[in-house]
């Protein structure tokens, strides 16, 4: 007989002390727990836990240390009418387990029902084909690690995927590519650096399980948003394969990447698990305390609220659900130190009964907790369910992805309609959507491309997706692109249409960095990554999504163009604002932001809402920023024009007369394509003169203080 002490509820999980092993878990629902533990040779002991306080069910095990692997099997009712799914003949996985060994291997035991009747109950042991959990060693020598804490608006974020950023990377050795070991190898660090990235925002780290439905035709949940293990990073992008070496190795990481000033959010899926709907496997969750952890219909308790799209939600009405999520989130920063969160869906977490409520509990417990309402916290703020689009809506605490930026400068470089004055919101901080909360410019993460559909070579390379490796008769994915072609679909070798694909491509970039607001870069945009028209690459684990580090000699000069987007960013407090600018003269009789049509002169209501309103001119003023410096102190820069011209013909702009600036120079040309034609950069302008700007492109001049 092992021996087996009391223990202690809290914390959940399996924590080892330096002498044995504590194992706690909370099933309200539970009458009985056995804890099994796993031998090299896979058999099986079971154990009951002896003790149980507050519905958590726990014992101490001396002698147990870092590399066991265990699971756990739950006595109770198995009525799913009421919404209990209990069934002991299926190994769960701990909810806080630290670290997962293996993979799911997709077999008729792993669900609760026979596929012959689904109204029974399916006895089969599904041991065998279930990943365990693994009990780890906490400690790490994290030597001076401190959290860099990089203001937001100075944040640069670079959205990449652990595995697809690095497994083409030649610097890279072989052994370790696609793995945590890989993104933290200083070749990779220093093409961050280069960038003057700031933060990695990492697709979906937590352990996380492929679909069955997906396997079947022979691809994989490339992206990873279909987590089963919340406390747990991801087994799969461990180089050394060994067991409970995933933590080791995310810790080194994330201390690699501090070191070099680059914080780490993490892309978290708090919204729904691997689990799915009433059909799918039973896991962990489900069979442990179905009803506490996902959110049931309340006329037919058998099925499930779905406002993700994927089958269940996280029941975020739960005590004991928001615990775990509160949990989780605490663990990542205190134990691996991250910097902060993207929530997926997160309008999903906001439903205390069905309509999104910005006053949620869930909200509530991230404004009061000391540790996590301090790291950087970004919403996804939409959900699939009604009313589920909430961008501006989110609490003063949050940031938000800002897709109406995307859509709005996705219309106007790509010359839709009367897009100017929204594009003009978008491209000074997004007042419109942030102002009346009390919110600031910093609210608005802006971004152009990510994951989730067309790279940006693609959008200007394709007017509709072209999914057909998905296996779905492209069906799946987004057909409101908002891209342009730029007059033929797919790879072209016209010159005249390659040369536009590149000024677009640029444009892009440096209206992302001259936005007022966060902005992020898709891993590869830099360099031309393309996807070959696929705006849904979730399930390719392929060299579809895998950036292609070969490209960077072929693209040096879009490369070199993001380098001097970012420092031009970083040099100027102008591009980097914490307040909106109000347009109103000051008491000297300057304003901080003034809109100019390409003539020169101040633009009337009118100028706005002519059909052909396309082009106009920004002037920025450095003398006119109202916010102050660390020390109180005011901050100066120098002044900036911006001649932006979405028409579809070159046009005329006229310098503004001498009370905006005695002189400018052209510091960034989109229009220019290559080093030979940036080498007329930095012409002097007087006032009044009168500067030609190439159809669809940007020129940015400068005006330094005197």
């Amino acid at each position: 007989m092992r021996e087996v002490w009391p223990g202690e509820p809290y914390p959940l999980g399996g924590t080892w002390d330096g002498v044995g092993t504590n194992f706690s878990v909370f099933s309200e629902v539970a009458e009985r727990v056995e804890l099994c533990l796993f031998g090299d040779d896979g058999r099986e002991e079971r154990v009951d836990l002896p003790e149980v306080d507050g519905f958590v069910w726990h014992g101490y095990f001396p002698g147990i240390t870092p590399g066991q692997r265990y699971g756990y099997r739950v006595h109770g009712p198995h009525e799913p009418s009421h919404g209990h799914r209990c069934n002991p003949s299926k190994l769960l996985l701990d909810p806080y387990a630290k670290a997962v060994e293996g993979d799911v291997t997709w077999n008729a035991s792993l669900f609760s029902y026979p596929f012959a009747d689904p109204a029974g109950r399916n006895e089969e042991d599904s041991a065998p084909f279930m990943p365990k959990n693994v009990v780890v060693n906490p400690f790490f020598e994290w030597g001076d690690d401190r959290l860099p804490r990089t203001p937001y608006h100075q944040t640069v974020i670079y959205e990449a995927h652990v595995r697809g950023l690095t497994m083409r990377h030649p610097a890279v050795p072989e052994e370790q590519r696609g793995s945590y070991a890989a993104l933290g190898h200083p070749a990779v660090i220093e093409h961050l650096q280069s960038m003057g990235v700031t933060a990695v925002e990492l697709m979906p780290v937590h352990q996380f399980v492929p679909e069955h439905a997906m396997v079947a035709r022979g691809l994989t949940n490339y992206w990873g948003y279909n987590t089963i293990a919340y406390l747990a990073p991801h087994n799969a992008y461990s180089s050394s394969g060994q067991r409970g070496e995933q933590v080791l190795e995310f810790k080194a990481m994330v201390r690699a990447l501090h070191e070099a000033g680059i914080e780490v959010i993490l892309d978290v899926v708090y919204n729904h698990t691997a689990e799915g709907d009433h059909m799918g496997p039973t896991l962990g969750f489900r069979g442990i305390d179905n009803a506490a952890y996902y959110r049931l219909h309340d006329g037919d308790r058998r099925y499930y609220l779905d406002y993700t799209g994927c089958g269940n939600s996280l029941n975020v009405r739960s005590p004991h659900a928001l615990q775990l999520i509160m949990d989780s989130l605490r663990y990542w920063v205190l134990e691996m130190h991250v910097d902060g969160f993207r929530f997926d869906l997160a309008a999903a977490l906001a439903r205390e009964l069905h309509d999104v409520d910005r006053l949620s509990a869930f909200f509530d417990l991230i404004q009061q907790d000391p540790v996590i309402s301090q790291v950087k916290l970004i919403a996804e703020p939409w959900d699939v369910g009604p009313g589920g689009y909430q961008v501006g809506n989110f609490p003063p605490l949050w940031t938000e992805w800002n897709g109406k930026y995307r859509d709005s400068v996705r219309d106007f470089w790509r010359g839709s309609g009367s897009a100017m004055p929204e594009f003009a919101s978008r491209l000074t901080g997004s007042a419109d959507l942030y102002a009346t909360s009390g919110r600031r410019p910093v609210a608005s993460i802006n971004f152009v491309t990510c994951h989730d559909g067309f790279t940006l070579t693609d959008l200007v390379s394709y007017n509709r997706k072209h999914n057909e490796a998905n296996e779905e008769n492209n069906r799946d994915g987004t057909d409101d692109n908002r891209s342009w072609n730029c007059g033929t679909e797919g790879p072209t070798e016209d010159p005249e249409i390659a040369r536009l694909r590149r000024r677009q491509r640029r444009n892009y970039l440096a209206t992302l960095f001259i936005s007022q607001g966060v902005p992020m870069l898709l891993a590869g945009d830099e360099f031309g990554r393309t996807q070959g028209g696929n705006n849904n690459a979730y399930c390719q684990d392929n060299e579809i999504s895998w950036v292609d580090w070969s490209l960077v000699a072929e693209e040096k000069d879009l490369l070199g163009f993001v380098r001097s987007l970012s420092e031009l960013r970083r040099g100027h407090p102008v591009f980097q604002r914490r307040r909106f600018f109000h347009g109103r003269k000051d008491g000297n009789g300057t304003r901080d932001i003034v809109w100019l049509t390409p003539s020169g002169e101040e633009m009337s209501a009118a100028d706005w809402h002519t059909g052909y309103a396309k082009s106009l001119t920004v002037f920025l003023n450095g003398d006119a920023i109202t916010e102050p410096g660390p020390r109180g102190e005011p901050i100066l820069d120098d002044s900036f024009l911006l001649l932006i011209n979405g028409h579809h013909e070159d046009m005329d702009f006229t310098v503004p007369d001498a009370k905006y600036g005695a002189g400018w120079r052209t510091v960034l040309d989109t229009a220019a394509d290559g080093r030979r034609d940036r080498r007329s950069s930095g012409e002097f302008r007087s006032p009044k003169s009168v500067i030609s700007v190439t159809s669809r492109s940007m020129q940015i001049l400068h005006c330094p203080r005197a």
